[in-house]
């Protein structure tokens, strides 16, 4: 299916994931997985992977019913508003923004999750020490993923 606001993740990113909608990290990176889903220029990028579900169970969305919507052609805006009127668990501004400094700092807690974290941040960035936390790693993936040398 063709969307006329799709982005082509074959030929650049999705948005960082500190990119923020309504307050959210990793909403505007999401929205773009999503449209590059359904359009199928989505490349090695996921739709409702582990970082889109933390924020999908939070708010209390359901994936699927999510991707009808972008599947609609809607823009940031309009799914912004059906977010706000169909999420489970309402928020304020403030908490949202809370959610969102949370997520940006979150590093790996678990011996699994440390050791994908080093095996990634070793492929894209081995020399690079500021690499800390997982929106870091996304960063720096997306930028060597393109050409970029990091």
């Amino acid at each position: 299916m063709a969307l006329k606001n799709a982005p082509d993740l074959t030929k650049r990113p999705p948005r960082s994931a500190r990119v923020r909608l309504g307050g959210y990290a990793t909403l505007p990176r999401m929205l773009d997985k999503g449209r590059a889903a359904i359009a199928g220029t989505n490349g090695e990028y996921h739709y409702n992977c582990p970082l889109d579900q933390r924020l999908l169970n939070h708010l209390g969305l359901d994936a699927e019913k999510l991707k009808q919507e972008l599947a609609a052609g809607k823009g940031d805006g309009e799914i912004l508003e059906w977010i706000h009127k169909n999420a489970k668990n309402k928020e304020s501004e403030p908490q949202a923004m809370a959610w969102s400094t949370y997520a940006e700092q979150r590093t790996p807690t678990d011996t699994e999750s440390r050791d994908y974290f080093n095996k990634l941040h070793a492929q894209a960035a081995p020399k690079r020490e500021d690499i800390a936390n997982w929106f870091d790693l996304l960063d720096v993936d997306d930028y060597v993923s393109f050409g970029g040398v990091a």
